[in-house]
């Protein structure tokens, strides 16, 4: 270990089993299932597997968890194989998959049979469901647990043949119908699943169980390190029963870690395929996904994301991390590796009164001065320039240090120039700036006895080159998308601005592929496929973090809460009360919430007694119920109005936000959620015909993003969608209105 690799308690372990010669080389393994692209979150996981055996001597395997045909593909197959590559990791020979080792998984579960230790069950899910019981009561067996041996093997091998249909049995492990862990309530091994497989076709008409499957490929691989997020920590359990009772040729170890959480995004592929599959995005590539092929094509260098990964750090308590530490990661990278050069995202042109004679070439360092490279740059200039909008007020507020009225500022490489007059339009709008240059300042020297106000970047009006420019911030706009409501409600609909832009001369030799800073504004990054004009720039990352700034204010006015480590937070216990609302549905916070508290309590438990969904009820308690208690001693409601209110909503009688709008009137007078929906005509527009006319009148007032909706940026539906919720006061609809939209823009 390096002194510059910082330590952690998987790596001690490592080293311990090194010194001790409980293991003689490291053997360690990163198992993707090959049902959507890697994010950031697994670079963390393969980057722990492939950094020991790197750091170590050993190898890593890279082996497809390929036991779920129904959403395995062979492009995301070759997907994660180029991810893991481009972030500078390699497996050589020992590239694997599960589907490798049917046969022997098959013949071990014969193996459990013959043992007494597996049988078949011809129970439905739902039955095998009830059965096994709750964290506070035992499962009651299967009338199928004792069928003799004889009988298992001959369905088990029905079931391999094909001759069942889909749900019709399974093979299950027979642990412990009482065990603490109900992972060990008499697992599935193997279910029916009558489709073909990617890589084998139509020889199995069976499919094992991660669980099964996975354990046993590490012992067929010799694997010595076995490492996983800490969901997997009440799946270990199993993990070693099945190993300590079968023949494998190695025992394995598996080791638990905190995954990666980001804030202001989700990592969840359900979610992930929810925005490819719905539009809101461009792909699994969009450059706002946190897909690691989404980063490449926004630009980020993946020595970047090791930097930010290791930052991270390896612990055993989860966290969530602000994308600020990403950011600031690509920022020291690129910050070393981008030539600097100049461009105006909102030009606003200056023409110098008493420019005279032929055009200047002026020299422009390529590097800042803290970077050991040489080189400089050709910089025309003619006398008529753009510089950006921003950067001159007519009234200058107090603190701005640009162009204004009498002011002098210097012209990055090139002059000082003061203001002498301004052009305004007819809506007061300024349309072009009037100054004087002093020839004496060439290169930017400052004269004795004028003060300059400031150095603005620019780009000669007559030699500069178009530029479309992507301007990318965060996908949502809340640290916890989905935490209060649909997630998809949670996306920022300024995630993407695409402007027009013009860059000096230099940028037309910019590669593809290639990474520039435009000075003052950001990093830019050109796309390798990018190679015909308008040459198009997507943004890295701005030059500072703007983004908590720009949320500051919101924030402030909220309670003060306890500053948010991005470091590992300990995890909190939870309670036998709350560990069993978690068995119904609940997320351990909002379980903490409900059950630490007897209002809160007994209005969960009325609220079931009207709408019997634990989730649906307890997100409404231990959210907005939770808050109104914090400043009311007393609820003016009782737990029956919010089971109404839920069911509203999750019949699509109502919308959230609507819902949110009808509690706000339970907190002030009380009431019957319906008769509120009802008196105040608050119900969903699910109507075609009543939102026909809106969609029409939305296509016809926005020209030009429906043309470049159908030009290919789809991502713009979001957009449309805002524009009719808006329209409808958020009454409409959500799937009916972007059905309706998508018809009319594919008119």
């Amino acid at each position: 270990m390096s002194e510059s690799t910082p330590s952690n308690f998987i790596r001690s372990i490592v080293t311990e089993d090194l010194r001790t010669g409980r293991h003689q080389q490291v053997v360690t393994r990163f198992p993707p299932e090959p049902n959507g692209y890697l994010h950031i979150g697994h670079a963390k996981a393969f980057s722990i597997g492939f950094g020991l055996a790197e750091e170590f001597g050993g190898r890593c395997h890279l082996r497809m968890d390929d036991t779920n045909p129904e959403k395995e593909e062979t492009e995301f197959v070759q997907g994660i194989e180029r991810d893991i590559r481009w972030l500078g990791y390699d497996w050589g020979e020992h590239r694997y998959n599960a589907s490798d080792y049917f046969d022997q998984l098959y013949d071990w579960a014969c193996h459990l049979i013959r043992e007494g230790l597996a049988y078949v069950d011809e129970e439905s899910l739902e039955q095998i469901r009830e059965r096994r019981g709750t964290v506070e009561e035992p499962g009651t067996h299967s009338p199928f647990r004792d069928r003799p041996v004889a009988e298992s093997l001959a369905r088990f091998e029905e079931m391999r043949d094909g001759l069942h249909a889909d749900g019709a049995m399974v093979l299950r492990a027979k642990i412990d119908m009482a065990h603490p862990n109900m992972k060990m309530r008499d697992p599935v091994m193997y279910r029916i699943r009558n489709i073909p497989h990617h890589r084998t076709g139509d020889r199995w008409h069976i499919y094992p169980m991660y669980d099964w499957a996975h354990g046993q490929s590490d012992a067929i691989e010799g694997v010595t390190h076995s490492t996983c997020s800490l969901e997997f920590d009440v799946n270990r359990p199993l993990y070693d029963w099945y190993l300590e009772h079968l023949p494998v040729p190695h025992v394995p170890h598996q080791y638990e870690f905190a995954r990666l959480n980001l804030s202001y995004t989700v990592m969840s592929k359900r979610k992930l395929r929810a925005l490819v599959e719905g539009r809101h995005v461009d792909g699994w590539d969009d450059p706002r996904m946190p897909t690691l092929c989404a980063m490449r094509r926004r630009g980020i260098p993946p020595a970047a994301i090791r930097r930010f990964i290791e930052g991270v750090g390896v612990a055993k308590a989860n966290s969530v991390v602000d994308p600020v530490a990403l950011e600031n990661a690509i920022r020291d990278e690129l910050n070393h590796e981008a030539p600097r050069m100049m461009a105006v995202l909102d030009p606003l042109q200056v023409v110098v009164e008493n420019w005279e004679g032929d055009h200047d070439v002026l020299d422009a360092s390529v590097w800042p001065k803290d970077v050991p490279k040489e080189g400089t740059r050709p910089v025309p200039f003619s006398g008529r320039v753009y510089i950006d909008r921003s950067d001159f007020e007519v009234e200058p507020p107090k603190g701005f240090k640009r162009l204004a009225p009498g002011r002098a500022v210097r012209l990055r490489y090139a002059y000082i120039v003061t203001h002498t007059g301004h052009d305004v339009d007819d809506d007061g709008r300024v349309t072009q700036v009037r100054v004087r240059v002093d020839r004496a300042t060439r290169g930017g020297t400052s004269p004795k006895g004028v003060k300059v106000w400031g150095t603005l970047h620019w780009v000669d009006a007559e030699r500069c080159v178009p530029l479309e420019v992507r301007l990318y911030d965060r996908l949502f706009s809340v640290p916890s998308p989905g935490s209060e409501r649909d997630f998809l409600e949670d996306l920022n609909p300024e995630s993407l601005t695409v402007v027009q832009a013009k860059g000096e001369p230099a940028l037309a030799e910019l590669a593809p592929g290639g990474r520039v800073q435009l000075e003052r504004v950001g990093y830019f990054f050109r796309e390798p496929d990018n190679a015909d004009a308008p040459l198009s720039l997507n943004r890295v990352v701005a030059l500072k973090d703007s983004w908590t700034k720009r949320t500051a204010p919101a924030v402030q006015k909220k309670p003060a809460k306890p500053a948010q480590s991005q470091g590992p937070q300990p995890e909190r216990e939870l309670t036998a009360e709350a560990e069993a609302l978690v068995a119904r549905g609940l997320s351990p916070s909002e379980a903490t919430a409900v059950s630490g508290n007897p209002v809160l309590q007994q209005l969960f438990d009325d609220a079931l007694t009207v709408h019997d969904e634990p989730k649906a009820v307890a997100g409404w308690i231990a959210t907005e119920a939770a808050r109104l208690l914090k400043e009311e001693a007393e609820l003016p409601f009782g737990g029956a109005a919010i089971g109404k209110l839920a069911a509203l909503v999750e019949a699509g009688t109502i919308t959230h936000a609507i819902g949110k709008k009808v509690f706000q009137q339970l907190a002030t007078a009380g009431g019957d959620p319906a008769e509120i929906v009802a008196e105040q005509g608050l119900e969903q527009i699910a109507d075609p015909a009543a939102l026909q006319p809106l969609v029409d009148e939305i296509m016809g007032a926005f020209p030009d993003r429906v043309a470049a909706y159908r030009g290919g940026r789809e991502g713009l539906l979001g957009f449309f969608v805002g524009q009719l919720m808006q329209r409808t006061k958020g009454k409409a609809n959500p799937q009916l209105a972007r059905e309706l939209l998508v018809a009319a823009l594919a008119a």
